[in-house]
């Protein structure tokens, strides 16, 4: 019979005792130990993991049942990613382990499990230091499943699939990857059908016999009219394969894929199915706020949706193999996505593993989402040590060659950064301890362009990309020096671009304008798209907040300028420049000015405030309660971002937009009264009757007219009543103490937002905000 998998995600204890053997409590997975440990502001590397005290050895175990252990079968236990150094037991017995922390793993457990009640036993062990450069988290924080499948099956990470494009057909390739020991009387079949489950028209289809000649089991399908795959449209189609014992099923594999063309072209540019595309990018870490690294998929769509509004079509999973759920959504909603291993190599982190371990999680990444429609391109590292030296380009070419033996269609490249550390006189043959020598080495950074750029050469004679960190001013140089390899931004600053003589400078040029103006830079991705836990700059700040979205996904006014960047539906939106604002602890040259969405400045009378007004429209008006304030046009201000001041007078600022001299947008804001009610965003909601089921909902703090009161700090709290719970809460401000894990947080700029698991049982749910002086804010949802 075909394959059979059950999720392991309840029904276990868990403790954080070195030992073992006490203090175990209920948790349902993903579970993430670290997002609710207590803020220690001297705990080692505090700002790298946000002073969340997440060191320790946590254990989970859990009973499984197993009706019948059948004759023949094999088993198979699941895991999406463990961090870090985990050992897992089966019936006392060590069935095994990983220790890198994002890796996908599978452990055969077919002789450890037995008929009736199993043990599964857990270790996991986040006490090696260094701990990641941002907020790792720590626990089984990703699927786990139990596999059951007949003794003859397919292996999912060896089955390949190729697409070929024919004017408006395709062709699809498969080649299975049976195993030797597999073949005989078996053969595979397989089935293609669209998004709308209907069977792919096929001119003709090789069923693969499997032979001594032939191990892996071969098919081809021709699709007519193929519906193609490309971030702005996502058409996927569905793929079964089935390992054929006769008539009958031994096993079936179903996967989702995209038929596409991505070629890059040098000094052309990157064209997906013939179509020219710029990349429209940001990075993104794994963890979500309030939810840690434990965020689930629903958690994930909401976020990337968001992405999509403000025009965002790719990403950098930075910097590690993100999971099997976000990359899915990713095929689904239609983003150009640059997965890269890890981060360091012999240093950082990975340096405890990278001499054992390097390629198991390699091909842990590669064989997992190598026949995925939204990977384009492969990265092997990040700002590694000993950058442009010799040792250093010995294991970049050793990375490079492994991952084109288990796939050759994409690009590979490596993601440099501006400085170097530059080559020592010193005989490493005398040192005797070579990484603590590497480890304490200075960085350096290089000022001469002419050296700067010839060590970027060393680096691109390899990759197939030259992917640089925040160098757009050296641009022009790099194509010069190497003109057939394109360039593309694996980081950019979201607002300021540096200087040929400087990494950092303050001036106003956008680097996310530079793809549009060159056809060798293929596009460029903002660090980061939405803030993150740890990095911080220092206590009290718990993360980065450099981001154009917050934690609890409230945009900021970079979204708006991004949005007038990347998309071309009308828009235009004005913001403020507030310096009354608390700093929220920014690496400066990361950020932007201290814009905000509000017209309110009590403490002012006529003062004149600086704005901002980004919009993709033609013409550009300004309105300060009915009276008309001229502007530039947008193409004629630097960085098409229109500057000014305005007088404060309380009322309302209008902005409109004009194409072709027709109004086609605008956006409001009004100073408003005093904040009398709590408003959720959807007063209204559905939700799927699926057991744990998560929904972050906002609630605002308004005015009698339902004008948003930016300014209110009050304290909220939420209550929720039928069949869900309350998991926690955040307000996007990454400098409060205020844990996670409670029912009640103040508002940080007039917002606070709540995050709830469903029960999975239909009917309604209701979720409710209280404020002291204010009605409450209520939500429906409707479970079905």
């Amino acid at each position: 019979m075909p394959r059979t998998e059950y999720k392991l995600m309840e029904g276990w204890e868990f403790t954080l005792d070195t030992d073992g053997e006490k203090g175990y409590r209920p948790v349902t997975l993903p579970h993430d130990w670290a997002i609710s440990a207590p803020f220690r502001p001297d705990m080692d590397q505090g700002e790298a993991q946000g002073f969340r005290d997440r060191f320790g050895i946590g254990w989970y175990r859990r009973s499984l049942r197993l009706e019948e252990k059948k004759e023949g079968y094999s088993y198979y236990l699941d895991f999406g990613g463990i961090f870090e150094n985990s050992t897992i037991w089966v019936n006392d017995r060590e069935a095994g382990g990983w220790k890198y922390g994002y890796s996908s793993f599978r452990l055969d457990v077919t002789q450890f499990l037995k008929t009736g009640e199993n043990s599964i036993v857990i270790r996991v062990d986040n006490t090696a230091s260094p701990a990641d450069r941002w907020y790792s988290g720590a626990g089984i924080y990703r699927t786990v499943k139990l596999l059951e499948t007949e003794a003859a099956h397919l292996e999912e990470r060896e089955i390949v699939v190729h697409t070929e494009l024919a004017g408006d057909s395709a062709v699809v390739r498969v080649a299975a990857g049976v195993e030797a020991r597999v073949r005989g009387s078996l053969s595979l079949a397989g089935v293609c059908c669209d998004a709308q489950n209907n069977r792919c028209p096929e001119e003709k289809k090789k069923a693969g016999e499997i032979t001594a000649e032939s191990e892996n089991g071969l098919l081809e399908f021709y699709i007519k009219n193929a519906s193609l795959w490309s971030a702005e449209e996502p058409n996927l189609y569905t793929l079964t394969l089935s390992l054929m014992d006769g008539d009958r099923a031994a096993d079936t594999v179903s996967m989702r894929i995209g038929l596409r063309k991505i070629e890059l072209l040098p000094g052309k540019g990157m064209f997906v199915n013939g179509e020219k595309v710029i990349l429209k990018g940001v990075c993104l870490h794994q963890e979500a706020g309030s939810a840690g690294i434990a965020a689930k998929k629903e958690i994930w769509r909401e976020r990337l949706l968001l992405l999509k509004e403000m025009g965002c079509n790719s990403i950098r999973a930075a910097h590690h193999t993100h999971s099997v759920e976000f990359l899915n959504l990713c095929d689904e909603l239609g983003f150009y996505v640059y997965e890269e291993c890890f981060d360091k190599w012999t240093g950082g982190l990975y340096g405890r593993y990278f001499e054992t371990e390097w390629k198991k999680d390699v091909e842990a990444m590669v064989k997992r989402d190598r026949n995925r429609a939204c990977i384009f391109i492969w990265g092997v590292g990040n700002e590694v040590e000993n950058q442009a030296q010799p040792s250093m380009l010995a294991i970049l070419k050793m990375l490079k060659d492994y991952v084109l033996t288990m796939d050759a269609t994409r690009p590979v490249t490596y993601a440099m950064n501006p400085h170097f550390k530059r080559e020592s006189n010193v005989d490493l043959s005398q040192i005797k301890d070579i990484q603590k020598f590497v480890d304490e080495a200075d960085d350096t950074e290089i000022y001469d362009v002419k050296e700067r750029v010839e060590r970027i050469c060393r680096i691109g004679e390899i990759v197939d990309v030259i992917s640089c960190n925040y160098q757009e001013q050296w641009y022009p140089m790099i194509h010069e020096a190497m003109p057939d390899k394109l360039i593309l931004g694996t980081e950019i600053y979201q607002f300021f671009k540096g200087h040929p003589e400087q990494m950092q400078n303050f001036t106003n040029e956008n680097p996310s304008l530079v793809p549009f103006a060159s056809d060798y830079v293929i596009g460029g991705m903002i660090w980061t798209g939405i803030d993150y836990l740890g990095e911080s700059m220092g206590y009290p700040a718990k993360g980065w907040s450099g981001a154009m979205i917050r934690t609890n996904l409230v945009k900021k006014p970079g979204f708006y300028l991004l949005k007038s960047y990347w998309n071309e539906e009308p828009m235009v939106h004005f913001s403020v420049m507030d310096y009354s604002l608390e700093d929220e602890g920014v690496k400066e040259h990361w950020d932007m000015p201290i814009y905000a969405d509000h017209w309110h400045f009590p403490q002012f009378h006529k003062t004149v405030i600086p704005y901002m007004i980004a919009s993709n429209c033609e013409e550009v008006a300004l309105y300060l309660n009915g009276k008309r304030f001229f502007v530039p046009r947008p193409a004629d201000c630097p960085n098409r971002l229109i500057t000014g001041f305005l007088p404060y007078q309380p009322g309302c600022v209008r902005a409109v937009g004009y194409k072709n001299g027709e109004e086609v947008c605008c956006h409001v804001l009004k100073t408003p009264g005093p904040a009398v009610r709590l408003s959720f965003a959807r007063e209204e909601m559905k939700a799927p009757a699926e057991r744990g089921y998560e929904i972050l909902l906002t609630v605002r703090a308004e005015d009698e007219e339902g004008n948003p009161y930016f300014r209110e700090s009050s304290r909220v709290r939420f209550q929720i009543e039928g069949d869900g719970e309350i998991l926690s809460v955040d307000n996007g401000n990454l400098m409060t103490n205020e844990p996670y894990q409670a029912d009640f947080i103040h508002m940080y700029h007039g917002c606070a937002s709540v995050r709830i698991r469903l029960g999975g049982s239909a009917g309604r749910v209701v979720v409710s905000a209280w404020a002291e002086g204010m009605y409450p804010g209520k939500t429906v949802l409707t479970v079905e």
